[in-house]
């Protein structure tokens, strides 16, 4: 079935493509991806590196967490006073962030505040000193965050679940680690950390907005160009994993609430999979498109029995996973795991309707032109495709992919991962 979808048609070449974008490699391992447009006189800036929990030291998890978001804290050229003052005298932004595989970086300024902004990037990736003062903060606030953590239902059904599903698996620690870890985490480890993991190679940035590439490309050399770390570690190799063998359950009591978070689900494949765009179809008709897809229709809106309920596909580089969520009364839980049970049993069991395809299609071919709105839209875009190596073309092909699927390829693909007999069920809730 060939969905026409006029919008996304008439600015398919205005997307991210191979002839508006420029990809150039530094000798050192950096990737810059530049995107002209001069419609605003903003820029912005997205971009990776190694450096997240895949990472961590078993007994200090959290320690990439950590160390990430020590980069603003003081620097050799800046304390953390004089950096944030030089970003707001401009109206920029800068922030970090961590991942399971990386950690991430984003700023928003002026075209013509492009230098600073670069050298400020620059000096916090490349010179972090990690002042003990600011540690401390820093790791109280963590802390106090983990605390906040352990009685908010949602993340905790969340955190259970991933200990199921990934068992044996690094991917089943939050990246912000636990308690105990993080209490353990000493100021010295961060420098230490940062000396092993952090460096140029497999680094990448995209610039979007008012500025030229070969501009943008002189200044990335002149700041990150004669940056080297011999010692850098390589992204440690994601295993594989197993599905569970058996439907496995879990439960948390947190006393004193007075709503129960339910997470199901099992494996996914990694973003590479042929299956990908089935799977992602599959899922918005599971329980994602109008009020949350099916799950929502039959489990919220007839039955009554979630304030919420849905689905999501989490899929990155190795093992990925298929979840369900949903918040309860109490009283329900056990009903809405059977009825969710039993949704999927029927999912697997017939294709999807001809009516759910077409949906489903016109919604992802319809929401992409908008999901690249902005500025920092494409610059995120673009450090997806290069994340992921999916080509600057990616955009263009990008319809054939979703038009190409049928309901059958939803089908199969479906029954290979989404198994009711070997479901991961994490609750937490009083």
């Amino acid at each position: 079935m060939i969905i026409k979808n006029t919008i996304f048609d008439d600015h398919i070449h205005a997307l991210p493509n191979p002839e508006n974008t420029t990809r150039v490699q530094l000798p050192n391992g950096i990737t810059l991806l530049t995107r002209p447009n001069f419609n605003s006189p903003t820029l912005s800036i997205k971009g990776y590196l190694n450096g997240g929990s895949l990472f961590d030291p078993e007994d200090k998890l959290g320690l990439s967490y950590l160390t990430a978001f020590g980069l603003m804290t003081g620097t050799a050229n800046h304390d953390f006073q004089s950096l944030y003052n030089q970003i707001e005298s401009i109206g920029a932004s800068l922030r970090f962030s961590s991942s399971t595989l990386r950690t991430s970086f984003s700023a928003h300024c002026l075209s013509e505040d492009l230098d600073l902004i670069l050298s400020l990037l620059a000096d916090c990736l490349r010179s972090p000193s990690f002042p003990e003062k600011e540690f401390n903060r820093q790791k109280n606030q963590m802390l106090t965050a983990l605390a906040i953590r352990a009685q908010d239902t949602g993340a905790m059904a969340n955190l259970l679940f991933d200990q199921i599903v990934y068992c044996g698996h690094p991917y089943q620690h939050p990246e912000e680690g636990y308690t105990e870890t993080v209490q353990a985490i000493q100021r010295d480890d961060l420098p230490d950390f940062y000396q092993r993991i952090y460096g140029p190679k497999d680094m990448a940035l995209a610039i979007v907005g008012a500025v030229e590439p070969q501009l943008a490309a002189d200044a990335v050399q002149q700041y990150f160009g004669d940056w080297e770390n011999p010692s850098q570690n390589p992204l440690p190799i994601i295993e594989s994993i197993e599905p569970l063998a058996n439907p496995t359950e879990k439960r948390l009591n947190i006393p004193g609430k007075y709503q129960a978070d339910i997470v199901m689900g099992c494996l996914a494949p990694d973003r590479h999979s042929p299956d990908f765009h089935a799977l992602r179809l599959g899922n918005n008709i599971l329980g994602e498109f109008g009020m949350m897809g099916r799950l929502g229709q039959r489990v919220r809106e007839v039955a009554g029995l979630a304030y919420y309920v849905g689905s999501s596909l989490s899929i990155s580089l190795g093992p990925g996973a298929w979840e369900i969520i949903a918040g309860v009364n109490p009283e329900n839980i056990d009903q809405t795991i059977a009825l969710i049970t039993d949704e999927v049993v029927n999912f697997v069991s017939h294709p999807v309707t001809e009516q759910e395809l077409s949906d489903s299609k016109s919604f992802f071919l319809g929401r992409m032109p908008l999901m690249l709105d902005s500025n920092s839209d494409v610059a995120a875009s673009l450090i997806n495709i290069e994340r992921f190596n999916l080509g600057l073309d990616y955009f263009l092909r990008y319809p054939q992919l979703v038009q190409e699927i049928t309901r059958e390829d939803i089908f199969e693909a479906s029954r290979r991962y989404l198994d009711p007999e070997r479901l991961a069920i994490a609750v937490a809730g009083p």
